[in-house]
């Protein structure tokens, strides 16, 4: 099979990492390869915000963990990175456009031995007042909301699982 298609078919979401902090030239390739993801006219209106230092990776998760009604919940399952990313509502497709950003940093990840998660609840964490310090300490302009957050890291094995099946009615011809 295709390489690229075995990616594709290959990448799991992991919840639980070791402590290390993945590679520079790894996070770099991961990134970049979100800038190359499909928008919308071609505007690439995402930011992608790469947060590594601990305090600031606690104080994202405590956003997030605000957000599920449990402020000591630990959302980012001690993933070492936290990726954010920042859509533009004011352009045409601006939030979706985020969304293809992170499938693609996900993928990215997947295929150079990096894992990854998908975090929900960007738009809800940076909507908040301390959302919105954080924002203004990165110089991310207000309009920007929060799309979703990508945590990497190098898995445990308790982290990761077999895919599920898929569902029977998935995909229609018609």
């Amino acid at each position: 099979m295709n390489e690229a298609l075995q990616n594709l078919l290959t990448r799991r979401s992991c919840r639980a990492y070791q402590a290390e902090q993945i590679k520079e030239e790894e996070l770099d390739a991961i990134l970049e390869a979100g800038t190359y993801a499909a928008t919308g006219m071609g505007k690439q209106s995402p930011l992608i915000v790469a947060v590594q230092k601990p305090e600031d990776v606690e104080a994202v998760q405590k956003l997030n963990a605000a957000v599920t009604g449990n402020p000591d919940a630990k959302t980012f399952y001690g993933a070492p990175t936290v990726v954010v990313v920042f859509g533009d509502p004011t352009v045409p497709f601006g939030v979706s456009d985020g969304n293809l950003v992170i499938g693609n940093m996900l993928n990215a990840a997947n295929a150079i031995g990096v894992d990854s998660c998908y975090i929900w609840r960007a738009k809800e964490s940076f909507e908040s007042e301390g959302g919105k310090a954080l924002k203004e300490k990165w110089g991310i302009p207000e309009k920007y909301q929060g799309v979703g957050n990508v945590i990497l890291g190098y898995g445990l094995p308790e982290g990761k699982r077999e895919a599920a099946p898929r569902k029977a009615d998935y995909i229609r011809k018609v």
